[in-house]
């Protein structure tokens, strides 16, 4: 399990600019009123800091730049946006092994709620201007590096059916909820599936195998995980769901007892943990590319899918935990 220790841990230099990437284009009026809220609170605190506003396109490149400059800097990286944005700057910082820091904009925020960072900007701008940096398990799906969930089947479908309806109707949980209805309503494909569990192999039909890394969106459906370790840092582990082939009304049962928080208790749901699996197409011979969805994106991936916790931590700026002592000279960077 990771501990809360600043052992490890990069150090931010004090006069280093944090570097904050929002994802939103520039001169929009999100855009506009995030830059403002960010540098009003960096004048109050006296702290420098630089903004990068960076349209959907071209944001995997600001943040490999950004990041590639916070190791240089020892500073950090502030992942102002929802989930989705947060992966990104993830995947980034975890790279170069500097510091993240979360503002969070978007509609559900797993990550940041799970780690107590509110959505108000101002206090979470405290949390970045005045907090250390803990250890956030990260696990993978073909090296790419998720904080939330991973998923194969129906779920990366229903995600893309989801971003269709919020771009017509706007961003908000019920346009959410309407957008999976429909989805649901849809026929789809089983998977057939060789799943690899270390020397245990299983062959699996599943409408949807969904991956979590996130104890409060498991939780909030009703998916019970190891109460013994249930941290909001991981256990070293994951958790795995899968849903076994039914009908559709049946499936649209499934998603009302998930909004219930009671999605664990249906005979159709399986639910185990762990550390290291590799699910393979059951026909040898499918050399299809499989959409895998990871903190709501969705990308095409050639089999074998490879689902694993990685050996080394996420350090993110948390509240509650007080920065040491800087370990760098008056020198300067």
């Amino acid at each position: 399990m990771l501990q809360e220790s600043l052992i490890g841990a990069p150090q931010i230099h004090p006069a280093a600019p944090l570097i904050f990437v929002i994802n939103a284009p520039a001169g929009t009026l999100q855009a506009d009123a995030l830059r403002e809220s960010i540098e009003g609170a960096l004048r109050a605190a006296g702290r420098a800091g630089e903004l990068v506003i960076s349209d959907p396109q071209n944001l995997a490149v600001a943040c490999r730049q950004a990041a590639f400059k916070a190791a240089v800097t020892h500073t950090a990286v502030v992942a102002v946006g929802g989930d989705g944005t947060v992966n990104t700057v993830a995947q980034a910082v975890h790279a170069e092994a500097c510091v993240m820091g979360v503002i969070p904009t978007g509609t559900f925020n797993y990550f940041a709620r799970t780690h107590g960072i509110t959505v108000d900007l101002a206090q979470a701008m405290q949390t970045v201007l005045h907090s250390a940096a803990g250890p956030v398990q990260v696990a993978t799906v073909n090296k790419q590096v998720f904080l939330v969930n991973a998923s194969l089947g129906l779920y990366p479908i229903l995600l893309e059916d989801r971003e269709a309806y919020k771009a017509r109707f706007g961003r908000s949980r019920l346009v959410a909820l309407g957008a999976a209805v429909v989805t649901l309503l849809r026929a789809h494909r089983q998977l057939r599936l060789h799943i690899e569990l270390g020397a245990k192999v299983h062959d699996v039909r599943t409408t949807t195998l969904f991956v979590g890394n996130n104890r409060l969106q498991l939780a909030q459906v009703g998916v019970q995980v190891d109460a013994n370790a249930a941290t909001s840092q991981g256990n070293g582990r994951v958790a795995a769901v899968m849903l076994r082939p039914i009908g559709t009304m049946a499936m649209v049962g499934l998603m009302l007892r998930g909004a219930m928080g009671r999605l664990g208790e249906a005979d159709s749901v399986e639910s185990f943990e762990f550390e290291h699996m590799v699910v393979k197409p059951r026909l040898a011979l499918d050399r299809r590319k499989v959409k895998v969805a990871f903190d709501g994106e969705v990308r095409k991936m050639r089999w074998p899918i490879e689902f694993e916790v990685h050996a080394r931590p996420l350090y993110l700026l948390k509240p509650g935990m007080a920065p040491a002592p800087s370990t760098f000279s008056d020198g300067g960077l």
